[in-house]
């Protein structure tokens, strides 16, 4: 399996060849190269000398992995001169908050996200705690190519510092439409779904502050050996779903290996749906302020219509957090994320986070006294089919994606990231993944049958442009 390199980051199967799995000799170069272009900006932008010190905060999920490419990461950063914070297991977002309290000049957070267990990624914050730009990015690949030295002067400390989880649940509880008082009033049974990675520490320790007592914990042993397929849909949630029911919980909670997405239950033991996570925080949020939301092309056209229905206007934006994050800076978004049960709160920080995702869904739930099943009653029924196809060395995805666009010439086609299609009411779309060497298919429809079907069609397409 070849080396994925993305404005997500780097990422691969664990193995011992180098540009064709993630190796250690793949972690220490790009490590380094990222580590030398930061001291270069830094030195730039603030004119200082390298001997002040400069800081990177890194984390890791709960991957078998995760700990010897710590050590490489830190020792590699620590060998180039910089000082390293390591939060040890931790998640996406709390590095990414870590970097700016820190004032680091970036971060590493080790961990291939929603991919199963075999694989692990460097992900790379810049000094505001977010995702590099698809330029900074290329710089990084381009230097990884030149061998690593050791820095001039000495080398950095390395650091361990263990107090994350609870700023950013301090962070959480002190935001101001997060409400625990009303939270703990409700005396919700939740059951979580913690893939046997960081959400097993962070959920339930979050859970508790915002004065949740009863909390069923499933593959709570963070060990790495994922219970099931990481990513969370529906497919792979059985387990969560038939243990709210058997609890008879008020809802389930389902994050994926490193906590930047976020997924529901209902109590009857159906999927409140990942595509209205971003939905339902954008309703109670846009209620209490108002302001512009963003989401990505990939996402369901029901964050638009509740919008609308705040008298707000909607925006969306090339698939990836990056892209987001810049739509969202561009038009002053009170709301963003993704439909993958991705939320971003641009005034907690720019960055995808189930926790706040967590805090705020809860307290619009407490409006609800008829409970999650009634809260999900109040968005359109919208359904989206995913589908993959995946991709082999040697497909010229150019000449795919063209073909497919000269056959749907008479209908509106968006072409700002993959292929948009657009059929009146309906809309597929079509794009390459950054994360894996797939091509992800995605429609909507207000019909489950009709929405596969297309999403079946265009797959049939692809296969016969191949």
């Amino acid at each position: 399996m070849p080396l994925i390199k993305s404005i997500s980051g780097i990422r691969g199967t664990i193995g011992h060849k180098p540009g064709e799995n993630l190796t250690p000799a793949d972690v220490e170069r790009f490590s380094a190269a990222f580590g030398k272009l930061l001291i270069e900006k830094s030195n730039l932008e603030t004119n200082l000398p390298r001997d002040l010190g400069m800081k990177m905060v890194i984390g890791r999920d709960g991957r078998t992995s995760g700990e010897s490419i710590r050590n490489i990461v830190a020792a590699t950063l620590s060998g180039i001169g910089i000082d390293v914070i390591d939060l040890g297991l931790s998640t996406t977002p709390t590095v990414e908050i870590a970097v700016k309290m820190e004032k680091a000049i970036g971060g590493i957070i080790i961990t291939a996200s929603h991919n199963p267990a075999e694989w692990n990624a460097l992900k790379l914050l810049n000094s505001n705690g977010e995702f590099i730009s698809a330029e900074l990015g290329q710089k990084v690949l381009e230097k990884a190519e030149e061998p690593v030295t050791p820095a001039s002067g000495h080398p950095g400390k390395i650091i361990t510092d263990d107090t994350y989880l609870q700023k950013h649940i301090d962070a959480i509880l002190n935001y101001p439409l997060v409400n625990a008082k009303a939270i703990a009033k409700k005396n919700f049974k939740v059951v979580v779904d913690a893939i046997n990675s960081t959400g097993a520490i962070f959920v339930p320790t979050l859970l508790k502050a915002l004065g949740v007592k009863d909390v069923i914990l499933l593959n709570g042993e963070v060990n790495g050996k994922f219970a099931h397929n990481p990513e969370p849909l529906p497919e792979h949630l059985t387990q969560l779903s038939n243990e709210v029911v058997k609890q008879k919980a008020d809802l389930g909670i389902a994050v994926d290996p490193d906590v930047d997405r976020l997924c529901f239950v209902c109590e009857d033991g159906s999927m409140f749906g990942e595509e209205y996570t971003l939905v339902a925080v954008a309703d109670f949020i846009l209620s209490k302020k108002k302001g512009s939301t963003v989401s990505n092309l990939s996402s369901t056209k029901a964050l638009k219509e509740i919008t609308i229905k705040h008298g707000c206007e909607y925006f969306p934006s090339a698939v990836g957090e990056v892209n987001v994050v810049n739509k969202m800076k561009e038009v002053n978004a009170v709301i963003g994320g993704e439909g993958n049960g991705g939320i971003i709160v641009p005034d907690f920080h720019y960055g995808r986070d189930a926790l706040i995702g967590i805090g705020l869904f809860l307290s619009h739930l407490t409006g609800h006294k008829k409970g999650i099943k009634s809260l999900r009653s109040l968005y359109p029924d919208y359904f989206i089919a995913k589908k993959k196809i995946e991709l082999h060395n040697g497909i010229d995805l150019k000449s795919v994606f063209s073909n497919i666009k000269k056959k749907y010439k008479k209908n509106p086609v968006n072409t700002e990231d993959g292929l948009k299609i657009e059929f009146d009411e309906d809309w597929v779309h079509l794009r390459p993944s950054n994360t894996e060497p797939i091509i992800r298919i995605y429609a909507e429809s207000d019909f489950e049958t009709k929405a596969n079907n297309i999403a079946m069609q265009l797959m049939r397409d692809i296969k016969e442009s191949m």
